[in-house]
């Protein structure tokens, strides 16, 4: 690809609006159409966001010759089907998290786009964050030396409504997908995949975690402690402690502008790395590299990472006995 990469947008939700927002931060990106499975609410979302043209069907969206790159912003439930259409069209997609309600389905969805040599790409922002990028760095330098300890929450009190989309069993709902994703994901980012896995909740009365404890164990010895939930607001920050320092992702810990290194003997150390806009854009960005440099997967959100995490995902909702329609 040369020259401007061209966004459909499929889905029309608070998300969306707000993917589509950050998008706009970027000069090579121009968002040509959105999609919906009706045609008012693809209008609707177009009028808000000046987008040219409204599709109401996904597999309309997926047809627009002008469209290089699909984003797939449905509830979970429906990913694996919004982003089948896209890929079977012919189109990249960069689909949101979770890739898919499970492993297998994101499976699919990866052999797919390998089979049809398209790129696809799980929509984990935090991965392509600046201070979570830096924070990998430091790591990998031995600025902190050994990790031997991830701690990390995201926590906030949702809608009671059952039929809200974060407690809708139906839609893939519950704390562990929407939010316990992000800590899993900055533990998996410094220890990779865990060795041992003990997880607890508390469900809901149809069945979907509104609280959620996780302990992971690595063969190197370290542990990661995490938790998620849909009941209050938790501090939703992260930290990686090492054999020779920590580092503290603030709140926000999925989306931080900076980060708190404290080494062993030194002052600690606050670096700022403050950003426009939501923080969408550096998932775009890397959409926009890999498409222009012709790769078929992004080397910061690997198929194989997205198929390891959605595996650690499994083993946690079994665990808690929480199934999905």
């Amino acid at each position: 690809m040369t020259g401007r990469t061209r966004w459909g947008i499929l889905g029309t939700g608070r998300v969306a609006g707000r993917f589509t927002e950050d998008l706009r931060l970027l000069p090579d990106a121009e968002v040509v159409a959105v999609g919906s499975r009706t045609h008012d609410a693809a209008q609707a979302f177009a009028t808000r966001h000046g987008i040219g043209r409204a599709h109401g069907s996904w597999a309309a969206l997926a047809a627009d010759p002008e469209v290089d790159v699909v984003y797939v912003a449905t509830p979970h439930a429906v990913h694996h089907a919004a982003a089948t259409t896209c890929l079977e069209a012919g189109k990249a997609v960069l689909c949101e998290k979770p890739c898919t309600l499970d492993r297998a389905t994101s499976a699919e969805l990866v052999d797919l786009a390998r089979e049809r040599g398209l790129f696809l790409m799980e929509a984990m922002w935090t991965r392509c964050n600046p201070a979570v990028r830096r924070m990998c760095d430091l790591v990998t330098e031995g600025a902190i030396g050994e990790v031997a300890a991830v701690v990390a929450d995201f926590g906030f009190a949702a809608p009671p409504d059952p039929a809200d989309r974060l407690r809708a069993r139906a839609l893939g709902g519950g704390a562990l997908l929407e939010m316990g994703v992000y800590p899993i994901t900055i533990a998996h980012l410094v220890l990779g995949a865990p060795a041992h896995i003990r997880a607890w909740a508390a469900l809901s009365g149809d069945g979907v975690d509104e609280n959620t404890g996780m302990v992971f164990g690595y063969d190197t010895g370290a542990l990661a402690t995490l938790s998620c939930g849909l009941l209050g607001g938790t501090p939703n920050t992260a930290s990686i402690t090492g054999t020779r320092g920590r580092i503290t992702l603030p709140r926000p810990c999925h989306r931080p502008s900076g980060l708190v290194l404290d080494r062993d003997g030194a002052a600690p150390e606050e670096i700022a790395l403050p950003f426009e806009g939501n923080g969408y854009q550096f998932e775009a960005a890397e959409v926009h590299r890999c498409l222009h440099e012709g790769l078929v997967e992004s080397p910061l959100v690997s198929h194989a990472t997205t198929l390891e995490v959605m595996g650690v995902l499994d083993t946690i909702r079994a665990q808690i006995g929480v199934t999905y329609p």
